[in-house]
């Protein structure tokens, strides 16, 4: 027993020392008591749980300790802490999640994928956490097996009601990682390396998070982003009442809601924010990984904030270095102040560049070279920027307008066709016809507008820590309605299934065949197709209608369930910010609905707890993902989110009248039971993906070697690009999370420093291989030079993972010959 004594007291110390800072030598030791118990009894309820009067005993001491040590506590209403970490998955082979489309298929990293997270805890006792992950969407199973990670680790302090984990709906990351059959299909099944590095980055950030956490202060500051979204299917947003729609200038959400944190000691340590538009700025064709436009703005943000020296003492940051990133030709970077400014290019240093060959390809004992920027950095504290997906689900990042790409004329506005055909009708990004620079000019303006939002925060977020969570099945929830007289009628929904007009994809990613938006009829043909899978029943027919039905998906079982049922909902509130925690995608007007109700709820019946100043943002895309919400109106055109609104006509009625109950239950202070829980379907899992067999070099050539170097004696001026190509092995074989496959390295003195890797915008690891099943591949290296990299001599370095035909994955490395950069 002496040694568990000894355990407890060292780690009751570390969450005093923890929670508690020397800030106000005139303050008294009891303001400090609160903290601590908020903390010590939550970690005593696990840690001591069956220990008797132990435990008694060993709060008293505690208290004692309290009362006769010197330390206080802040002023500051709540602990605030925040954490991230790499959850990019594999970079070869695999489809990607979002478009649906067979051939898109990872081969290479854009810029890697994070989860973000977020912990609030008030003196009440309770916290919160959010999770924002670059991924097209949270996924249910991931969720289960994270929560009981946490429960392993911390007991019941963190769990289904507090903890929200949501998706920026990028369509650029690897899929696999859902556990429901609709949407693994083009992923050949379940990808255990795609699922299990999202289980492993989500953990990582919130014991981040939860490390981090000290005492700080929280403020809320929205306003208007004009030109970073638009309506994709502007008829059925029509079909809306005209009183409605009469309230809103726009037909889509432009309010941006951002809250800034900052710790008492370090300053400001991150922001979260929630805009509504896709994220298809990059193509149903791009093969890149890519956190798409709201992955870059967190990039863009993380980067500024890094050269404006956050987290630091002072509590705003100056906004005079905004320039280099309001310019369409300068290319941001992480790495920011590594390396010194050197000298003029000279030819006696283009001499120097010049003896410097390719290195030849070479063997690594471990994975440790591929870690050098991160390793170097990951001592300091870190500025965590997260930009969170919100009722995105008509609205579109591709700004220009949709046009036919055979006759450059605009599509038809009803069905989105060009001449019938729904293949033809593409929308345009603001960089149009260049994907990336898309995605550059869309998440610029996102990061622009958080940064005047975050530089001019001055509400302070004050009130107490709550939430509220229950599961719901939604195949057969009964909901109250008003008919056209305005009396009362109880409906229902109905089992998930899918309409014809899914099929015909949106303008930001066509669908095939002879598929359009708007069909609310169907036809004989793709009728007998769907046939051989599942025939609806008369019962389903009717609940879904208009919906004409292409995939019964809620009443298909084999292997196992092709669509979800049960579904969580929940609401987070800390102080008069509300985050409503939804699991798909909410048109506008859905989302406009959804928060107007939950607000009325928590006004009219808080007792003034919650003023008319009061923050409801809607957080899409959470904690599962079961495809999209329109209004009963919208639904009725069968556009392709009304085509994928699962459960009928009625999802958003059960939705606000679900949420309703929450927030009266939080308004009275009452718990909500859960009597059902999700299917963990883990087991059942089936994934035909298949493995690497084995990874090989011509005779003669070693893994690393180039295979196209950089010309010799080369110069680059600032905005070329710069390539090189090596002999490489599959991404697959090890991921390098929290490393990288790729970097720029520059001299300095006799040493090579590393400045850029495969995080940062400027530089992208494309990996090919000559056939499909070819053993061989290649790892092509791009480097579009950023205005503001400092000239030098500079080379390539490739690193990655080969696995032998018999034996364990060797890790390799090379470099590119030397080059001047003016």
């Amino acid at each position: 027993m002496s040694g568990n004594i000894n355990f407890f007291m060292l780690n009751s110390v570390q969450l005093i020392s923890s929670s508690l800072e020397i800030l106000d030598s005139h303050e008294l030791i009891n303001n400090s008591i609160p903290w601590f118990l908020m903390e010590a009894s939550s970690f005593l309820r696990y840690q001591v749980r069956g220990f008797g009067s132990f435990r008694i005993w060993l709060c008293l001491l505690l208290l004692l300790v309290l009362q006769n040590c010197s330390l206080v506590l802040s002023d500051s209403p709540y602990l605030v802490g925040m954490g991230s970490y790499d959850i990019t998955g594999p970079a070869a082979d695999v489809n990607m999640m979002g478009y649906a489309n067979t051939e898109q298929i990872a081969s290479g990293i854009h810029f890697r994928l994070k989860s973000r997270a977020f912990i609030v805890a008030g003196p009440n006792g309770r916290r919160v956490v959010f999770v924002n992950l670059d991924a097209c969407m949270a996924s249910q199973l991931v969720n289960i097996k994270v929560l009981e990670r946490l429960k392993a680790r911390y007991g019941d302090l963190y769990n289904e009601n507090n903890v929200a984990i949501s998706g920026i709906h990028t369509h650029a990351g690897p899929g696999g990682y859902l556990q429901y059959v609709v949407y693994i299909v083009t992923s050949l099944g379940f990808v255990r390396q795609s699922f299990d590095v999202i289980v492993d980055g989500i953990e990582k950030s919130i014991v981040e998070a939860h490390n981090n956490l000290h005492p700080g202060k929280i403020y809320v500051n929205k306003g208007d982003l004009l030109d970073a979204g638009v309506n994709r299917s502007p008829s059925a947003y029509l079909n809306n009442p005209a009183e409605e729609r009469s309230k809103y200038k726009y037909n889509v959400d432009k309010e941006m809601t951002l809250v800034k944190f900052v710790d008492d000691g370090s300053g400001p340590v991150g922001s979260f924010n929630w805009f509504a538009t896709h994220g298809t700025s990059m193509s149903r064709t791009n093969s890149l990984i890519s956190g798409d436009n709201k992955g870059a703005a967190a990039r863009f943000m993380e980067d500024w904030a890094e050269k404006n020296g956050l987290p630091k003492q002072t509590g705003v940051a100056s906004s005079d270095d905004l320039g280099f990133l309001h310019m369409t030709s300068v290319l941001p970077r992480r790495v920011s102040t590594i390396i010194p400014e050197p000298d003029e290019i000279t030819d006696d240093l283009m001499q120097l560049a010049s003896s410097y060959e390719a290195s030849g390809g070479r063997r690594l004992a471990g994975s440790n070279i591929t870690r050098r920027i991160r390793s170097s950095q990951e001592n300091n504290p870190k500025f965590v920027s997260a930009f969170c997906q919100s009722n995105c689900g008509d609205v579109s990042p591709n700004v220009l307008g949709t046009f036919c790409i055979d006759t450059h004329l605009p599509c038809d506005f009803n069905h989105s066709t060009c001449n019938g055909k729904n293949e033809l009708c593409y929308g345009r990004g603001p960089g149009y016809p260049n994907e990336f620079e898309s995605t550059r000019i869309i998440g610029n303006r996102q990061f622009l507008k958080a940064v005047d939002l975050f530089n001019s925060a001055s509400e302070e977020i004050q009130g107490k820590i709550d939430y509220r969570h229950t599961y719901l099945d939604f195949s057969q929830l009964k909901v109250s309605v008003s008919t056209s007289t305005g009396g009362p009628q109880v409906v229902k929904t109905c089992p998930a299934a899918m309409g014809f007009a899914f099929a015909a994809g949106t303008t930001d990613g066509p669908g095939a065949f002879d598929f359009k938006q708007g069909d609310d009829k169907g036809n004989p043909f793709w009728r007998l197709v769907r046939n051989l899978l599942k025939t609806p029943g008369k019962e389903q027919v009717e609940c879904q209608a208009p919906k004409p039905i292409l995939l019964d998906t809620g009443e298909m079982k084999e292997p196992y369930d092709w669509a979800p049922a049960i579904l969580p909902i929940q609401i987070i509130r800390i102080g008069q910010l509300v985050i409503l925690c939804v699991p798909g995608e909410f048109t506008t007007m859905a989302g406009r609905r959804l928060r107007d109700a939950v607000k009325n709820v928590l006004i009219s019946g808080s007792n003034g707890e919650f003023g008319t100043n009061i923050h409801v943002v809607l957080a899409g895309l959470t904690n599962t993902y079961s495809q999209y919400v329109t209004t009963f109106e919208e639904y009725q055109i069968q556009r392709y989110e009304g085509a994928s609104t699962l459960y009928g006509p009625h999802t958003l009625s059960a939705y606000i009248q679900e949420f309703q109950k929450l927030a009266t239950a939080m308004v009275e202070n009452k718990e909500v039971p859960t009597n059902i829980q999700p299917p963990d379907m883990l087991e059942k899992q089936i994934g035909l993906l298949p493995g690497v067999m084995y990874d090989s070099t011509p005779p003669g050539v070693h893994f690393g070697d180039v295979s196209s170097d950089v010309a010799a004696n080369s110069n680059f001026r600032k905005g070329t690009t710069v390539n090189a190509t090596f002999y490489s092995a599959c991404p697959r074989n090890d991921l390098l999370t929290e490393g990288t496959f790729a970097l720029v390295e520059k001299l300095n003195g006799n040493d090579w420093i590393p400045v850029y890797d495969d995080d940062d915008w400027s530089l992208q690891f494309k990996w090919s291989r000559p056939s499909k099943f070819s053993p061989r591949s290649f790892a092509t290296l791009e480097w579009t030079i950023p205005d503001d990299a400092a000239s030098g001599v500079y080379r390539l370095r490739h690193s990655g993972a080969s696995k032998p035909l018999i034996g364990s994955i060797k890790h390799f490395t090379g470099t590119s010959r030397a080059f001047a950069v003016r």
